[in-house]
């Protein structure tokens, strides 16, 4: 049994399997997930149903089980901040950089080579797709 909270076998899989540096999307119920990412993403379905599993429910166990280094979102269409820019950030930490990106340039991040998982959400809230860099872990 694990001693975290996270135990869904497929994750953990692929999240043992991205080294540092490599990408980690969480998305949303609208993201495109089988063509809005690389060919060497592995897609993780936990969209259940609508609202389930949200996106945060998600980071939040991520975040327990690697370090992550950096973050990028999708800026809104009509500009401003996406609604759960403060939940990330308050997840995250103070230590990760979050950077905000308009939808094309966060679709072409999502389709680079180095994106290994992509996370299919059932979260509902527009633009809660957030695109989390792999951290490394200091020896000891």
């Amino acid at each position: 049994m694990l001693r975290y909270r996270l135990t869904h076998p497929p994750l953990l899989r692929a999240l043992a399997a991205a080294g540092h540096t490599s990408k980690v999307l969480l998305a949303d119920a609208n993201y495109p997930h089988a063509t809005g990412v690389g060919g060497s993403a592995e897609l993780v379905h936990l969209n259940l149903r609508p609202g389930l599993v949200g996106v945060l429910d998600v980071l939040e166990l991520v975040v327990e089980a690697l370090p992550v280094e950096h973050a990028q979102v999708m800026n809104p269409d009509a500009g401003g901040e996406p609604p759960l820019l403060g939940r990330f950030a308050d997840l995250l930490g103070p230590a990760v950089p979050i950077e905000g990106l308009a939808r094309p340039a966060f679709y072409r991040a999502c389709r680079e080579d180095d994106v290994a998982i992509a996370v299919a959400t059932g979260e509902q809230m527009f633009y809660s797709n957030i695109l989390l860099t792999v951290g490394a872990l200091p020896p000891g």
